[in-house]
């Protein structure tokens, strides 16, 4: 199973990576001398209400964030209530928001959408 199927999905199997699922590669062969980023991408998993203030901090510093939300399934009413807090967070900022399928949020900040069709797919 690839990096992106941890974090996108596997035609409907849901699978939690931890920080150990994650390996740091070695940049000694390409160039950092760049500017610092002025954004990541943040993986977050959803248990709670709690949860739901993190991601919205980051989102505000203008970082992207993937949530993993399985562990709520059961409970639909946290769910669309966090996603309704997160919904207006990507108003507020003027980012994006998509859910994708029963597991998964993925919030933007300003200045980034999220494309609503797979790539090599048409429009």
């Amino acid at each position: 199973m690839g990096f992106m199927d941890k974090i996108v999905g596997t035609g409907g199997q849901s699978t939690t990576a931890s920080t150990d699922d994650y390996v740091e590669l070695d940049l000694d062969d390409i160039s950092t001398e760049s500017a610092e980023a002025r954004m990541q991408v943040r993986i977050a998993e959803i248990s709670g209400q709690a949860d739901a203030v993190d991601i919205k901090d980051a989102v505000y510093d203008g970082d992207v964030v993937f949530a993993d939300i399985t562990r709520l399934r059961t409970n639909d009413s946290t769910v669309e209530h966090i996603v309704d807090e997160l919904r207006q967070v990507a108003q507020e900022v003027d980012g994006d928001i998509v859910r994708k399928g029963d597991d998964q949020i993925i919030v933007t900040p300003a200045g980034v959408r999220i494309s609503r069709s797979k790539l090599g797919q048409n429009s």
